[in-house]
């Protein structure tokens, strides 16, 4: 599963991983700069749980001894793999000479991939895009440096900065890159219905796909996508099934770092499990986190649009479960 800021949470990656079929997920992205100097939002977004695993937390940054010390502190809290992102478009991201700006400068960027392959011992991988722009579309080229400099593997979004999520993503472009190395490369861009995902698989060469907001729209693809590739009817997913699913995320949300058993949480190393969400306001936190997700969660569903607004209508949690369940045909028992 792909990171995607805002929306990837561990709540929703636990469930997610709950459904079947995916293998890695990826942490919302984490600023370097803040994990190296210990500042609470940063530290929360790179934590994870158990049932997560395989996990990835992703950084960004622009200062190779900060990326490289963030990735220390990725390694000490125990997670399996940590990724570069070079790959957001996000002006305020890109500005600071992060995120996708450092495709701009390959040297560089590969200066950052050395440093940090040199101070970890788990798995340093890169996500970028096909480039800045088109008429900077570098990502074969960068692939090889990532590769040189000591990445483990690549993952590569077939837009360009410029494009941001606008037009299509260029797997021809994914596959060339696929063939141009030999570490492993992983697709991603417009994979939302399993056989998208098995397609790909198959025709570009690539090692997996990386899906963003597939997962949004359908936290079941992952297994559709599985038992398709396997030749197995993918499973539709009942009306009720969906419906609980935003329950689950819901009551997750609500008991987050409440009664958590010691070590339920990684954590960097001398974190402590800061205050729980109701110091920012628990319920209209709640809210706003299943406001987000039903923007993408409602999308083709019959009605989906009447949902949205229904949803981001609702002020309490109660006037949201009753929202819920009444669009999905969910009885009170089914959120005990």
């Amino acid at each position: 599963m792909a990171p995607m800021a805002g929306m990837t949470d561990t709540a929703f990656r636990r469930l997610v991983k709950r459904q079947g079929g995916c293998g890695l997920v990826v942490t919302e992205m984490v600023s370097s700069e803040g994990l190296v100097r210990g500042i609470d939002r940063p530290l929360e977004f790179a934590e994870y749980t158990e049932e997560e695993r395989p996990v990835s937390i992703q950084i960004f940054g622009g200062d190779p001894v900060k990326m490289a010390d963030a990735a220390q502190i990725v390694q000490g809290m125990g997670a399996d793999i940590v990724d570069i992102n070079m790959g957001c478009p996000v002006p305020k991201i890109a500005k600071h000479n992060a995120g996708c700006s450092l495709m701009r400068e390959p040297a560089y960027a590969a200066s950052i991939i050395n440093a940090m392959a040199k101070a970890v011992g788990i798995p340093v991988t890169v996500k970028m895009r096909a480039g800045w722009n088109e008429h900077d579309i570098n990502a074969p080229l960068l692939a090889r440096m990532a590769q040189d400099a000591g990445a483990a593997a690549v993952a590569v979004h077939g837009r360009t900065a410029a494009q941001s999520y606008s037009g299509e993503s260029d797997w021809s472009l994914i596959a060339r890159v696929a063939a141009g190395v030999s570490i492993p490369v992983f697709g991603s861009g417009d994979c939302v219905e399993p056989d998208q995902v098995v397609a790909r698989l198959r025709e570009s060469n690539v090692a997996g796909v990386l899906i963003g907001r597939g997962a949004l729209r359908n936290p079941w693809i992952f297994r559709q996508a599985s038992d398709a590739e396997r030749g197995l009817a993918p499973q539709a997913v009942p009306l009720e099934a969906r419906g609980q699913f935003l329950f689950d995320y819901m009551d997750l949300l609500l008991h987050e770092r409440l009664d958590e058993a010691a070590g339920f949480r990684h954590m960097a190393p001398g974190q402590t499990n800061g205050p729980p969400p109701e110091a920012r306001g628990r319920e209209r936190w709640v809210i706003n986190k299943i406001r987000a997700l039903g923007s993408w969660y409602t999308k083709g569903l019959d009605g989906g649009a009447q949902l949205r607004v229904a949803i981001n209508s609702a002020k309490s949690i109660p006037e949201l479960r009753e929202t819920i369940a009444g669009f999905f045909l969910l009885t009170e028992s089914s959120n005990k």
